[in-house]
């Protein structure tokens, strides 16, 4: 990691990830960048624990990760490797057809709905390779405005929230035609573009009529290498982009080639439909159609498109700023009828960061489970990960809600993550692991599976009170930790207990833990919970840093 002061000073106070600098709920900084004072500097710096503790001229503290902040340099060292922006080519595959030889990117309906796995692989597919089919959705009229909201919502246009295609009497749009279609972007004429586009399949028994896609970054990186003088005036000459009907008239002036400060491609509006009229020097005019042609020549190499057909259920969902999509012409009398709407990236790529958050939170304790978990268990016959899985089994087997079976399981996790250790509580040193593993819970759960996580500890001094047997029926481990941990609560302290909100489900936790510390007795692996565990995950953001 670089030192300190080969970072900028206020870069590091702007990012400081404390609570008075930032909402620990939604990680929105609390002060105006005017706020530092204008000779601001590091008075000191120490590493300890992982992270860098840094006090401020103005006697601010701060600490940072330093995994986050070895992260921070890489990003300044290689602005162009940064993960950044997924909207450009950086973070896409480039594709040709062949590419899909095997295989066109898809999962079906009941898959992608129950397993978060199957549906953020959907929406990874989308935003990598531009497009994924779900097979299987049900062919019921506006299902797919269903499939826009597993991942986002739906952007309402002048075609409504969805649009039929299909042979219409009096059409607007040739899309309304069975006329075979070159490849293209849709809506053109608006600015923001729509970025995704979903065409849902209820029925297709007409002879013609499949469906294509053109990688159209793809396309514009072959210009780029074949032509790049042609790339470049794509790249800056604004194209007049127009739709009108009766009750409709829009406009946009946008490049044909859009790319980033870096120069890197970032969106592609291309539809020879809805061109208007370039006013510009008859030199300069020349000088773009020659580039636009040549372009448009690139779209419709064969190697490029790839081809295939949409049958009932079937609905595709792509990049409407990347992906160019056609179709060929159809017998106007046979039956063909998709239904379309429109969404965008940026709700696909929330909802992909926060399931990947999920699987980051699981796999990390799944990793506790199977790692730490093995070892001994405060004096008792089962290690630690076996008494947590011991709790959760007998939670499910009692027909418990889901929060609590997951409250059972994750009960000590604190064990593993505080400062003081089991080993140490043993030796008479209260180290609060209801609060610890509580506190580690709440930045992937709510309250209904933290709370009795946080009071189970609280749980057995009260039932020792109120249950003079329950005191009797413990373990001579758990009356040892009951010393340390406070003893059995006085009537007054019993009271106040009993009114906590989730006081109840402690008490009931607490009971499953007190019976889940019986020698080879056979549960299920982690593996087994964590269906569970996602379903319940909470969609609050992770912390800043």
């Amino acid at each position: 990691m670089s030192e300190p002061r080969a970072l900028s000073g206020y870069w590091l106070r702007d990012n400081c990830p404390c609570a008075d600098c930032r909402d620990p709920g939604n990680g929105q900084k609390l002060f105006q960048i005017t706020d530092l004072p204008a000779d601001l500097a590091v008075q000191e710096t120490t590493e300890r624990d992982g992270h860098l503790e840094v006090r401020w001229t103005d006697g601010h503290r701060s600490r940072y990760p330093l995994t986050w902040l070895a992260g921070a340099t890489a990003d300044r060292d290689h602005p162009r490797d940064r993960p950044g922006d997924h909207r450009t080519e950086a973070g896409k595959r480039l594709w040709r057809a062949a590419d899909f030889a095997a295989g066109i990117p898809e999962a079906h309906w009941d898959a992608h709905l129950a397993d978060p796995a199957e549906r953020a692989a959907v929406l990874r597919a989308v935003r990598h390779l531009g497009f994924a089919v779900l097979r299987g959705v049900p062919t019921e009229d506006r299902q797919v405005l269903a499939v826009a909201r597993t991942f986002g919502h739906v952007r309402v246009t002048n075609y409504g929230e969805l649009f039929d295609v299909r042979v219409e009497p009096d059409p607007n749009n040739l899309a309304f035609t069975s006329a075979a279609i070159t490849p293209h972007t849709d809506n053109p004429y608006r600015d923001p573009v729509p970025t995704l586009q979903l065409l849902h399949c209820l029925e297709n028994a007409a002879e013609g009529g499949d469906s294509g896609l053109v990688d159209g970054f793809a396309a514009a990186d072959l210009l780029r290498t074949e032509a790049p003088e042609d790339f470049a005036l794509l790249t800056r000459t604004p194209v007049p982009f127009a739709f009108r009907d009766r009750s409709t008239e829009l406009r946009a002036e946008r490049p044909l080639i859009e790319t980033d400060a870096l120069g890197r491609i970032r969106e592609i509006r291309f539809n020879n439909r809805s061109i208007g009229t370039l006013r510009l020097p008859a030199a300069d005019l020349d000088a773009f159609y020659a580039a636009y042609r040549r372009f448009a020549a690139i779209t419709l190499r064969p190697e490029l498109q790839l081809a295939f057909r949409l049958d009932p259920g079937d609905c595709l969902i792509f990049d409407n700023t990347r992906l160019l999509h056609a179709r060929t012409a159809f017998d106007g009398d046979g039956r063909r009828h998709l239904q379309g709407c429109y969404a965008d990236l940026d709700s696909l790529a929330s909802t992909l960061a926060v399931l990947d958050r999920h699987t980051e939170a699981l796999d990390t304790l799944q990793d506790l489970f199977e790692g730490e978990g093995a070892r001994e268990y405060l004096g008792e016959a089962v290690t630690q990960a076996e008494h947590m899985l011991q709790a959760a089994a007998l939670a499910e087997r009692d027909g418990a809600p889901a929060h609590l079976v997951a409250a059972a399981l994750l009960h000590d996790v604190g064990h593993f993550h505080g400062a003081v250790t089991g080993a140490q509580l043993m030796a008479g040193t209260d180290n609060r692991h209801s609060h610890t593993g509580a506190d580690l819970l709440a930045r992937w759960f709510g309250p209904e599976v933290t709370e009795p996580v946080r009071l189970h500890v609280a749980a057995k001094r009260y039932l020792c009170t109120v249950e003079p047997e329950y005191r009797a029926a413990l373990s001579p481990a758990s009356e040892h930790t009951l010393q340390v941990q406070g003893g059995p609560m006085g009537a007054e302290e019993a009271a106040a207990f009993a009114a906590l909100p989730g006081a109840a489900d402690a008490v009931t936790v607490r009971r499953w833990d007190d019976r889940a510390k019986t020698a080879d007795t056979r549960t299920p692996g982690f593996d087994h919970f964590r269906p569970l565990l996602a379903r319940l995950l909470a969609t609050a953001p992770g912390e800043p840093v």
